[in-house]
């Protein structure tokens, strides 16, 4: 039941309401009787027990409460970025034969266009594409062993966001949703930071055959970052009111259909969509910050869009509560694809690289990174072998990703590749297991985790995964 309030914070009757908007009304007695009532006991007003958002315990002890998840879009390149390789600067220009996923016909080596440093005080080896993440190495955990399934763009983003590459399922933040709930009740359990959409669309944030209320909010920056959030037209009581009477004429309907939960979302999402008209804008106002933190992420004042308004903004819904949030960089159009020149990946990595390291940086200071799970991802990594003339083309054999913050030991490498960056040499993390540790971290058994649909059950990791136990402190 939607709980109304003053601006001042304290509850608003609803009788005062009533008495104010609606003397003298035509309505019957028994529907203005049921608003009068609707939500009060003797102690006050009635919580909804039934609230399928609300805090949900995990099935066990956590380490972490809410996940931020980056997905950089087209294909990071491993061996340019997180991976060195050596002898793969050594190859440059000889041809390598078939085998981990490369071609059948024979691929001209290409080296990688930018050294690699060691950072932190653990020593990884990042390369120049990311100056500012390679000094936060000591925080985080790098996954070089990472394997997926398909080469094609649309698939495996799908399988990275839903655990399956070639059907609609629901995405990992609906699924944390399902488990876990939210802990702010103005505010989705799910926001999608996206001002672009990535290969795979909306699937990235569907809730597929999960309740509707577990599906991902679009956030797109700019003066209006959710659309039509703000109400137009009504005041603010009115508004109040008309949702007041919508609400006990819904809930008249759904108790007589109590099996439908695509007409219970719809209700619940009227309520958390008039509640976001207050939290929301709040939440999203990156100038509340002071310059210094602003400067961290790169931002200047007045700035509300780019990679580093999305970093601070999932740190500010971090800060409120919100359990998943999604972070896309690049769009379907204008990504890390590089076939034709890895020197564009230059580009790219300046867009990310300053947010993402202030983004670490900030939830530390904040003691936020003791309980919140960063995760950085692509779909899949690069060839060794050139594509075109100066390129790299899909790789799924192999690549990287990590984490870092609560339960994650940072400062470590985890799993290798071999000496050119084909296959996976030495511990393999599969998609389902990278899936699995992170729903570990929030407490969350992976094959408890499940959901009834069309005669089975089903779960983010289908029939497989395991927790990479390796990488938890």
């Amino acid at each position: 039941m939607t709980k109304f309030t003053r601006q001042s914070g304290s509850p608003l009757a609803r009788r005062e309401m009533l008495r104010s908007f609606v003397g003298g009304s035509l309505m019957m007695p028994a529907l203005l009787s049921e608003m009068l009532h609707a939500g009060q006991t003797d102690s006050g007003p009635k919580k909804d027990a039934g609230d399928p958002l609300a805090p949900r315990e995990p099935h066990f002890a956590a380490k972490a409460k809410r996940v931020i998840f980056v997905f950089s879009n087209g294909g990071v390149s491993h061996m340019d970025a997180f991976d060195p390789k050596p002898e793969l600067f050594k190859a440059d220009g000889k041809k390598t034969g078939t085998g981990g996923g490369l071609s059948n016909q024979q691929r001209v080596l290409l080296r990688p266009l930018w050294d690699f440093k060691p950072g932190g005080q653990c020593g990884t080896m990042v390369s120049d594409l990311f100056p500012y993440l390679r000094d936060q190495m000591d925080d985080v955990c790098l996954i070089r062993s990472m394997n997926g399934n398909d080469n094609e763009h649309y698939n495996a983003t799908l399988g990275m966001h839903t655990g399956s590459f070639f059907f609609s399922r629901p995405s990992i933040g609906s699924w944390v949703s399902y488990g876990l709930g939210t802990e702010n009740q103005d505010l989705p359990s799910f926001i999608a930071l996206a001002p672009q959409m990535p290969y795979a669309g909306t699937q990235i944030f569907n809730n597929d055959f999960l309740p509707a209320y577990h599906q991902g909010v679009r956030v797109v920056g700019g003066a209006e970052p959710i659309a039509n959030l703000k109400p137009r037209g009504h005041a603010k009581g009115l508004q109040e009111l008309e949702l007041s009477l919508a609400d006990v004429m819904n809930n008249r309907h759904l108790d007589s259909r109590v099996a439908d939960s695509d007409l219970s979302a719809r209700v619940r999402s009227f309520e958390t969509a008039f509640h976001m008209q207050t939290g929301a804008p709040e939440a999203f106002d990156v100038n509340q910050e002071d310059d210094r933190t602003l400067a961290l992420y790169g931002l200047k004042r007045g700035q509300n869009e780019g990679f580093g308004w999305q970093c601070l903004v999932a740190r500010r819904l971090a800060e409120r509560g919100v359990r998943f949030i999604e972070l896309v960089d690049g769009s379907s159009s204008k990504n890390w694809d590089q076939h034709a020149d890895m020197a564009e990946h230059a580009y790219h990595a300046k867009n990310i690289d300053q947010p993402l390291a202030g983004l670490l940086v900030d939830l530390k200071a904040r003691g936020m990174l003791e309980d919140t799970l960063v995760v950085w991802t692509t779909e899949f990594g690069r060839t060794p072998g050139v594509d075109g003339t100066k390129g790299r083309g899909h790789h799924s054999a192999c690549f990287s990703s990590w984490l870092a913050g609560a339960g994650v030991k940072g400062g470590m490498t985890y799993g290798s590749t071999d000496e050119i960056g084909a296959t996976v040499a030495e511990d393999k993390v599969h998609v389902h297991d990278f899936h699995a540790t992170i729903l570990h971290l929030m407490g969350l058994d992976h094959e408890r985790l499940t959901y009834r649909y069309g005669g089975r059950d089903y779960r983010l990791t289908d029939v497989h995964g395991n927790v990479v136990k390796a990488i938890l402190s």
